[in-house]
Formats: C-alpha cells, structure tokens, sequence
C-alpha cells in the first residue's frame, strides 16, 4: 500500500549468515600487534581474551560466515527487526526525501548490541568458559552481555565508566536483574582501576580505563574471558544482520536501495551493523551510495583523530590496532551519548574512510537533542543520546534534498530507545545541557603518546 509505514520480514526470511566485509577490500586490514613486543598477535595471544570461534571469524576468507542454529533460535526473539518509513518526520520537515530507519530498540535490552553479545557468550560457552568480563560506556552493552551470560550460564562481570554509572542508575539495575555484578571504572577493584585513582581520584573514567579492568581480570582468573561490545571485526561482523535484513526491507518498500546510509560512531559496531552490507555495493558494483559516520564534537575521533597504531585501552594491556584514535590516555567529557565516548574507532570503519568510502561528521549535543524531540514528537520513538546524532544528519540531509528538490532515499539505524536516558531528556529541556568542543591541545598531548612501532613489525 502507498502509505504504509512497516516493513517486516517473517522470521523464515532472516538472515542465516553475517557478511564479512574484509574479503572485499581492495588491500588486507593492517594487522592486530602485540602490546608487549609490537609484532602481529598469534590466534594463541588473543585465545587469552577472545574464544577461538570469534577469532577464526575475524580471520576468514569467506564472504558469509552461518550463524549457528543455537543463535538463530535466540535472535528469533526479536529478529528480524522492523523498518520504519519515517512518514510523519518526512512531512514535518516538508522533504521529498524518503527516510527509513531501522529499529533495533525492540531486542529485549532496547539496542543492536544482543547481536554480538549473544554471539560471544555462545563461542565462550562452546569453549567451557565460565566467566564474561566486559566495560561498557552507557550500559547498552553492558545490559546486553549481561543478559547474554544469563541465557549461558555464565557469570559477567561489568566495569561501568564512573560518570555514566551515575547517570544512568537504570541501565546498572538492568544488568543486576540479569546477574551481573557492575562496578564504577575506575575502581579499587583491579591494579590498573587503582593506578589509575591514585593519579586522578576525581577523573570521570573512560571506556579505556574500563576496558583496562575488564581485561586484567579476565588475564587473571582462569575460566575467564574478555568480551567486547565494539571494534573488532568479529562484533561489526555480527552486527551485519541489520543491514542485511534492512537492503531485504527496502526491496519490500520498493527501493532499488539507498543514496544515503547513517549511523551514529562510537566503536563502530551500529553503523557498521547498517553499512556494510551497503558498502559491498560500492567494493563490488561501483554503488556511489553515500555513508555518513556520525560522533559527538567531545569525542571527534574520526573527525579530529589520527589514523595510526594506538592501545585498545589505556593501561596498554589490549592489542594496538591501526585506528583513528585521539589517544589512549583520552579522557572524554561526562556527554549524555555515553556509548560515542571510546577514544578509537574500530579498524574496519578507519580503514573504509581511510579509502573513502565512508564520511564523518561531528555533532553538538544541542543540535543533536533537538532533532531526538522533533523525532519523538513525530515519529514517537524517544532514541537514545547516540542514536540522536544519526537522527541529527539525518534531518540535516534531508533538508539539504529539499533544498535541491532532489528524492533522496535515506536510511539510519535506530541503534537504541533512550527510555532509561530520560534525565538527559530532563536536562535538555531544562536547559542545562551546554555544547562542548573538544579542545586541540588536549588531544594533541595524547597523541604524543602513541605507541612506536617498528616496520619490521609490519612487514609480511
């Protein structure tokens, strides 16, 4: 019908397999190092942190990797997830663009992260893993493993960025209700939380202090391991089936696909959950489809950052990756948008910016809850803070095709619901939420502190 809104799959047309995306790169992705000795990572390093499973995906040749039935079963529960024809945003804004989003607030957490979280807790499970430990920024992926571990019976232990601990005492419930034990990072819990307070007993934490705890404590006790909500390749692989299910949807809507394709950038995970998919007809047919990364001014990772060689965390103890990153020693301000706050962008994401397949654009909070309202009081969907920066460019595309008088299709990835983000809504509409830019010298004093890496470790 000409005004229809939804468009569903039945659960017989999900996706069976993720997309690897590595297999199309024009040049293999630079390799993961070592942080002890900066020579490339043997399976046997990353066996310490991550199940074999994952690792052999983030290695593959294969353009599709099956998900295993086991996974399927689970997914079933919320998946496929729905696309929506944004019609009441469309005429609000009076646009001739046709906007779509993808809703991943519907998985039992309320974001894209059980797609990975459940992948994870599966392969850690098949290798008689006992224990999950994990950071998570603002609580999406933590909730997600939490819930994860709870479906494999497996313990989970969460170290929470301090600030968002406190803002967001909702999300720390969620997990608790799972079984997971939450901690506010840094804490006295790991040497590296201490190290780390002795320095600075005020700092607000970060995802790379975080990160630091969780993967000390997972270095340590044996029958543990690390699991990771971003980043690395096997999690933007198992986000794929959004976009998977979404290029599925737009044939439904009657799209031949989309001109324009946006998500909001943290680690990477959601927008790459959407975009590759996508990509895939810019590597392989020559698609000029338009991809649009989205982060916050106070984390301008890809927009301010470097591409080079940096520590996955700030005690160095995760492997370095060639990322744009501003830093492992970056500290982020306490935004709302807790998830867009990881001093990296995962490898894959760098690297097809790197190549130009992939813009970033970098948002004010203002601007970006103004269009959250605009949206909620059209499309009646309150998103979370992250999700807002792609509802954001959205919204500013989609003026710029009314400008033109162009029919653009444009597609986001509404990557969470913000109905446990409620008190920076509150702070919004109370005024008190003030724009932060990122200062120069900041981030140039933590780029001083990149690693050196020695071309011997890079050559093949």
């Amino acid at each position: 019908m000409s005004d229809q809104i939804k468009y569903t799959l039945s659960e017989s047309e999900m996706p069976t397999a993720w997309y690897n995306i590595a297999v199309h790169l024009p040049v293999p992705p630079p390799p993961l190092l070592n942080p002890l000795t900066k020579e490339p990572v043997t399976p046997e390093f990353l066996n310490a942190l991550f199940p074999m499973g994952c690792i052999l995906q983030a290695v593959s040749k294969d353009e599709y990797i099956d998900i295993p039935g086991e996974i399927l079963d689970i997914y079933r529960q919320w998946r496929p997830s729905p696309l929506f024809r944004a019609r009441k945003l469309e005429k609000f804004l009076d646009t001739p663009a046709r906007i779509y989003y993808k809703y991943e607030g519907v998985s039992p957490v309320g974001s894209h992260k059980p797609n990975t979280a459940i992948a994870q807790a599966y392969y850690a499970k098949q290798e008689g893993v006992k224990k999950l430990t994990t950071e998570t920024g603002a609580g999406q992926w933590g909730s997600a493993l939490a819930m994860a571990c709870s479906y494999f019976d497996l313990e989970c232990q969460v170290f929470m960025v301090k600030v968002s601990y406190y803002q967001k005492p909702y999300r720390r419930s969620v997990m608790g209700v799972f079984g997971a034990s939450v901690a506010p990072s840094p804490s006295e819990l790991t040497e590296a939380g201490r190290r780390i307070l002795a320095a600075d007993p005020d700092t607000p934490g970060s995802l790379g202090m975080a990160i630091s705890e969780a993967v000390e404590v997972a270095l340590k006790e044996q029958d543990a391991m690390y699991s990771l909500g971003s980043v690395v390749d096997f999690v933007l692989l198992h986000q794929t089936v959004i976009g998977e299910e979404a290029l599925l949807q737009l044939e439904k809507a009657g799209e031949t696909g989309a001109d324009i394709v946006i998500g909001c950038v943290g680690g990477g995970s959601n927008f790459a959950g959407l975009a590759f998919p996508f990509i895939r007809g810019r590597l392989t047919e020559g698609k000029d489809t338009q991809m649009i990364a989205v982060e916050p001014t106070a984390c301008p990772t890809m927009t301010r950052g470097k591409y080079a060689f940096d520590y996955g965390d700030t005690a160095k103890m995760a492997p370095i990756a060639k990322m744009h990153t501003l830093g492992h020693s970056f500290v982020p301000p306490g935004i709302h948008a807790g998830g867009l706050r990881y001093h990296g962008m995962a490898p894959l994401v760098s690297m097809l910016a790197e190549l130009g397949h992939i813009e970033a654009r970098a948002c004010h909070q203002t601007g970006v809850f103004k269009a959250a309202i605009d949206f909620a009081r059209t499309e009646g969907i309150i998103v979370a803070p992250e999700t807002a920066h792609a509802v954001k460019v959205t919204i500013d595309e989609a003026l710029k095709a009314k400008e033109a008088g162009e029919e653009k299709v444009i597609i986001f990835n509404l990557s969470g619901h913000g109905l446990l983000d409620l008190s920076a809504y509150d702070n919004y509409l109370a005024d008190q939420l003030a724009d932060y830019e990122y200062p120069q010298e900041a981030i140039n004093k933590a780029l001083e502190e990149l690693p050196e890496i020695p071309e011997m470790a890079l050559a093949d």
